[in-house]
This record gives C-alpha cells, sequence and structure tokens, in this order.
C-alpha cells in the first residue's frame, strides 16, 4: 500500500521522506525486468552492480545527503555507451564480450547523480536501423502489443494466429531503451539520436523522446556513428522527467571538443498557462509522401489546439527538405564507413582466426563481425568518399545541408518559436510486416520526419499524443531554436498537459505488481 501511493506520487519526494527506499524501489524494477523478459528490451542487467548502488543511494537518504533528484532512481542505457565493468556491445557480434575500462561522460553524470544502473538495452547493430530488429541479439518488441488497449482493437486474421505473430516493432534504433521506460522497468533511459533514433521509438512505444541541441550533451564514450549528427537522447514517460536528466547531462566536457563552453544551468519547467505569445509554425514539407491520414488528422487537431488556445499558428516552408533524407544517407554512410574502421580486430572485439595474412585477417573479422546492414552502410560510405566521387556526392551533401540547416534559421529569424510536425508517418508496424522491406527503405522511410533536425543541430522532441485506431501510441513532434531547450520544453509540457495521452495496460506488469504501476505517470520522479 506505502509503495501504491509513491508511485501515484513523486518518486524523489517519496525516496526523501522515506516512504520507499531505493533498494526496494531497485528490487521492484529488477522483478519487472523479469517478468517483461519476452520484449527482449535488455542486452545486459547489472543485477549485482545496481543493488549495490541502490544499497549506497540508501545510505544516503539515511545520512539526510542525497546526492540530488536522481538519487536511487533506477534508469537503463542503451548498449552504445560504454559502461566500465559492464559489457557494451552494440548488438553486435563485433563488440560481444567487450568491456570498456572508463564510464561514457553521460553514464558518469548519471552515477555521480547517484542513478542506479539496472542494465544496457537492445539496439539494431551499431544504431543503424529504425526498428530495433537488426541486433544480434533478436528483436525488440514494443510492450503495447500486450496491452490491453491493444488487444482490444486488434483482431486476429486467423483463430491460428495469436500475439506471437501479432505484436509490432518499437521503432528504432532505441528501441530497447523506448521499451524499457514504457514498460516501467525503469523510470528514464539513455538512447542515442543520429537522424531519430529516439524520437522515433518515443513515438510508437508512447513515451517522451528528447533529442538535445547538438554540443549540448557530451559525446564522449558514445560509440559513434555519424559524429557530426550523433547526439545522446533522453527517454522518460513526461516532459518534466526529461528535464531533469537535461540538468543533470548537459554542459561542457573538456573530454570532448564539440561541446558548449558555456556553463549549462539546470532549470525547472513553469506550468504555462497563456500561449498567446507563442508562434507555431506548421511546415508544409512535412506533409510527407507515405503519411497517413489519420496521423494527418492528429497533426491538424494539435494545430488547432494552440489556435485555440490564443498562440499564433502558421504554414512555414523548409524549401529543401525534399532533399534531406537523400542527403542525409550520404553523409550518414561516409561517416560510418570511416568510423567502422576501427574494428579491425586487432585491438579490442572480435578477432577472426583466419590466420592467411594480416589482411584476410582483417576481411574475414570484419564479414564475421558486422551484420550486412553495416557491411552494406560501409560499402556505400566508402564508395562516396572515392576521389572520383568525394566531390559529386560528399562535398555537394555538405553544401545541402548547410540550405537545410539555412531554411530553420529563416524559418526561427520570421518569429516562429517552436515547430510542430508528425515525428513518424504512422504507428508501429507489425514485426511480421516490417521485415518484407529491407533495412536500408525502411530506415529512409521512417527517418524522413526527423533526420533533418539532426542535420541542422537543433533540439526536438516527440510527446505521446493519441492512440491510433489500433489502440498504438502516436506522437508529435517539435522543433525549437539551437539552445533554447527550456522553451521547446515548456511548450511540450503544455501540450502534453492538454493530450492527457493515457497509460499503458499492462496485462502483465498488472499481473506481477497488482497495479502499482498503474497510476498516472507512475514514472515521475521530478
Amino acid at each position: 500500500a506505502a509503495l501504491k501511493a509513491v508511485l501515484r506520487s513523486q518518486v524523489s519526494a517519496a525516496l526523501k521522506e522515506g516512504r520507499v527506499t531505493p533498494t526496494e524501489l531497485c528490487q521492484r524494477c529488477l522483478a519487472l525486468i523479469k517478468s517483461t523478459k519476452f520484449l527482449n528490451a535488455y542486452i545486459t542487467v547489472a543485477e549485482d552492480t545496481a543493488l549495490k548502488q541502490a544499497e549506497e543511494s540508501e545510505e544516503r537518504y539515511k545520512r539526510g545527503q542525497p546526492l540530488g533528484i536522481l538519487d536511487g532512481i533506477p534508469v537503463a542505457v542503451k548498449d552504445n555507451f560504454n559502461t566500465a565493468g559492464i559489457e557494451t556491445t552494440c548488438a553486435s557480434n563485433m563488440l560481444k564480450g567487450y568491456i570498456s575500462p572508463y564510464n561514457a561522460t553521460v553514464v558518469q553524470k548519471l552515477l555521480d547523480h547517484g542513478a542506479v544502473l539496472l542494465g544496457k538495452t537492445n539496439l539494431d547493430e551499431f544504431a543503424m536501423g529504425s526498428g530495433s530488429t537488426d541486433g544480434v541479439f533478436g528483436p525488440v518488441r514494443n510492450p503495447w502489443s500486450y496491452s490491453k488497449q491493444y488487444k482490444e482493437k486488434s483482431v486476429p486474421k486467423s483463430h491460428s494466429e495469436d500475439e506471437e505473430s501479432n505484436w509490432v516493432i518499437t521503432g528504432g534504433s532505441s528501441g530497447g531503451s523506448a521499451a524499457a521506460v514504457s514498460s516501467f522497468t525503469c523510470f528514464a533511459a539513455l538512447g542515442s539520436d543520429t537522424g531519430g533514433s529516439t524520437r522515433n521509438p518515443a513515438a510508437h512505444c508512447g513515451v517522451v523522446g528528447l533529442k538535445p541541441t547538438y554540443g549540448l550533451i557530451s559525446r564522449h564514450g558514445l560509440i559513434p556513428l555519424v559524429n557530426s549528427m550523433d547526439v545522446p537522447g533522453i527517454l522518460t514517460r513526461c516532459v518534466d522527467d526529461a528535464a531533469v536528466l537535461l540538468g543533470s547531462l548537459a554542459g561542457h566536457d573538456p573530454k570532448d571538443s564539440t561541446t558548449i563552453q558555456d556553463d549549462f544551468k539546470p532549470f525547472e519547467l513553469p506550468n504555462l498557462t497563456d500561449v498567446s505569445k507563442l508562434s507555431i509554425g506548421i511546415p508544409k514539407e512535412y506533409h510527407a509522401l507515405g503519411l497517413s491520414s489519420e496521423i494527418l488528422a492528429l497533426w491538424s487537431k494539435a494545430a488547432d489546439l494552440f489556435k485555440n488556445a490564443g498562440a499564433k499558428v502558421v504554414e512555414v516552408s523548409l524549401p529543401h527538405t525534399c532533399y534531406s533524407i537523400v542527403c542525409y544517407h550520404v553523409l550518414c554512410t561516409a561517416e560510418v564507413a570511416s568510423n567502422m574502421a576501427r574494428f579491425d580486430g586487432l585491438e579490442y572485439g572480435h578477432r577472426s582466426d583466419m590466420k592467411d595474412s594480416t589482411e584476410s585477417m582483417y576481411a574475414a573479422t570484419r564479414r564475421e563481425g558486422f551484420n550486412d546492414v553495416v557491411r552494406g552502410r560501409i560499402l556505400s560510405g566508402n564508395y562516396f568518399l572515392l576521389k572520383q566521387n568525394y566531390e559529386k556526392y560528399f562535398v555537394k551533401a555538405q553544401k545541402v545541408r548547410r540550405l537545410i540547416a539555412n531554411d530553420f534559421v529563416k524559418v526561427f529569424r520570421s518569429g516562429v518559436d517552436v515547430l510542430l510536425t508528425p515525428t513518424t508517418l504512422s504507428d508501429a508496424a507489425p514485426y511480421t510486416e516490417f521485415i518484407q522491406e529491407d533495412n536500408r527503405t525502411r530506415s529512409a522511410q521512417d527517418d524522413i520526419l526527423t533526420q533533418a533536425a539532426n542535420m541542422a543541430g537543433l533540439p526536438a522532441i516527440s510527446v505521446p499524443t493519441a492512440l491510433s485506431e489500433r489502440g498504438l501510441p502516436v506522437g508529435l513532434q517539435f522543433i525549437g531554436r539551437s539552445f533554447q531547450e527550456k522553451q521547446l520544453l515548456t511548450v511540450a509540457k503544455w501540450f502534453e498537459k492538454q493530450v492527457q495521452f493515457p497509460v499503458i495496460q499492462l496485462e502483465e506488469v498488472k499481473r506481477h505488481e497488482s497495479g502499482v504501476f498503474q497510476h498516472q505517470k507512475s514514472a515521475s520522479f521530478s
């Protein structure tokens, strides 16, 4: 009963008041991880480490010296962030068994604030994908596949069809982190976002997904995909929690020269009551090919919500959007080819038994260690970087990227505060349907609404908005001005309050936890 009361209110306050202990909270989350193992959200569960951290947190609370709002809060981290003493695999045979000697800066900051690290979450191999289906540990299942809301709406095509074949994807590549937060196994999780890899699964799993401004959070210890676009992402169950995590993680890092030099001041989000001074931009180019009528209607409804509340809603143009996905894939594969060169079997990771020559060992190591998706992107990237192709593809794509970034600059200079767009083209696809198309085709479709923010380095957040006709989550995206996270999150919080997105009703969780996790935003620790 005490725990029931705790999770209905603010977890951090409950910890401080002693109504629940960090160890109890940690044990509850670990039990849930076990009971929802079928989701395949976690690659590694660091049970002993987590319980030890929870005990240390408990001692601090007993002394009346907690390290802050995150002290004792269970979190998870995508398995492409380095963690000292815990295996980091990137869901690839290439890094199976690799244990980093150091923590990524963001991981260290979480630990320094007293957070309890439960484990590492599943992803597409080396974060290359949009479904969390292409990792060596198998696909991640969307918790909403097992929700009461989805089961009531989904009608099996035949009597033999069951939930084993009817489950839907989480989106990707941070699908494990999104599923972990959505299924109540942790209170927040880290993802990475290169072209939408935090926002896409957030939209499909009904959670908040924040991609901060490039350079606001350190990338040190995040195994790189595309250095010029990678950003650590934040997944939580409400916007306030995302702001808390941002405050703990943001700021200069001497180990990452791309981080801002100025000190970052954590902020508390105000409760916005008057939106009459806001200008919301609706980019006409985001009415993309393949956008479902359901999401289009929801997008229009959201715009009307702002308009009826007194905000100025204007249609804007980002004319180079139509080139963005092609531009993104040229730059992405080029940087991938460069970054993947370090995995040669010599220093760490997998090494082939081939001993004919050094060259044959290199080739065999990479053939055995990487899947087809990774090898395909390396091949494409090296093609674009060939001497005869460099100007034609890579340099031209960089010029187009500048035009795309300038489009955003012009729109924000015109007086627009925040852009409102869809996050995804549709709700989550069934796994059996998703795998009919290859990774490259799917990524091109699924990144189309999100990758432009990465190319421009802008902050963006996906907020769960409503359930589709199939009973699955749909999210909408807000894109803000560079380094204006407070304004972006304040608008997102207002919108979140208006839409009142329903809490997932998970039978597995309900059976295991007797309803404890079923109540309003039970995850909120802020």
